[in-house]
């Protein structure tokens, strides 16, 4: 049967409802992943946020066993996992360890899961690679929702969060609630994990949670333009990748993934550049 995508340009595909639902879900999403994503690279959670997005992609495996919605599964799914990540991983020594064995129990059960479940191979491979185009009004709504708590929180918490982040010895010193903050800082990253579970998928979530901050990184050393930057390449990033993604009707997760990356490779271009100006 022919596709109501078969024979449409770009620009007509743009035009429809499920188009425009998708495109707010993924500009929500680069900003949250945008605004969190440098704090993550200045903490050295990039392995975190990928152990992270097995456990949403297994709350959302449940969901979809279980017929509910899959954002409710993927954000439960990715909050156990920072909890179990920010309480168990609080010496750097064991934080590797902690997360791969998180990391595999998710991927594991997460495939039992998908394995159980007797719907449309399209659902199984949106958890795993994305799928934003048809998400449901609902979870748009759910979306929004936590992106506006993470951003709140985010906003109260920025200033100890940074200072304990860049030097944690001396923000614990001044009496800064260092351990405290961990786990709320892990659960605030599991959340915006969850929300790119269903956008770019779980095992692509980093291209949006780390490769636009670590592209920003790489062309300034003030936090408050690496967070604009971060924010600017999310969205140039996801939403470029969902409007090329449109009429060809390739995965939109492949053109997310190589703009992400051809930032991030001109960014180090031009941080080398001006080093050897210097």
């Amino acid at each position: 049967m022919e596709s109501l995508f078969d024979f449409a340009t770009t620009a007509d595909l743009i035009g429809l409802p499920v188009v425009q639902r998708a495109l707010l879900a993924a500009a929500v999403l680069g900003l949250v992943a945008g605004a969190i994503g440098p704090l993550v690279i200045t903490r050295k959670m990039s392995f975190a946020v990928h152990g992270t997005s097995e456990l949403a992609f297994t709350g959302g495996a449940a969901a979809l066993l279980l017929g509910i919605s899959v954002s409710y599964g993927a954000v439960l799914g990715a909050v156990v996992a920072a909890l179990l990540l920010g309480l168990l991983g609080q010496r750097d020594s064991e934080r590797d360890s902690v997360i791969g064995a998180v990391l595999a129990f998710g991927l594991g059960l997460g495939v039992l899961f998908l394995w159980l479940y007797p719907g449309r191979a399209a659902n199984k491979m949106g958890l795993l690679v994305g799928q934003p185009i048809g998400i449901p009004a609902g979870d748009v709504q759910v979306l929004v929702v936590c992106a506006v708590v993470v951003l709140v929180v985010l906003a109260l918490l920025y200033r100890p969060l940074l200072f304990a982040s860049v030097d944690p010895d001396v923000a614990l010193a001044r009496g800064v609630p260092v351990r405290a903050l961990s786990p709320v800082f892990a659960v605030l990253v599991g959340i915006t994990t969850a929300l790119g579970v269903q956008i770019v998928g779980a095992l692509l979530v980093l291209s949006m949670m780390i490769t636009p901050a670590a592209a920003a990184a790489r062309i300034t050393a003030s936090p408050a333009k690496a967070t604009v930057l971060a924010i600017v390449f999310a969205e140039v990033a996801v939403l470029g990748g969902i409007v090329l993604s449109l009429a060809p009707g390739v995965p939109v997760s492949a053109f997310v993934t190589a703009i992400s990356f051809a930032i991030y490779v001109i960014c180090r271009i031009v941080g080398k550049s001006r080093v050897r100006a210097v």
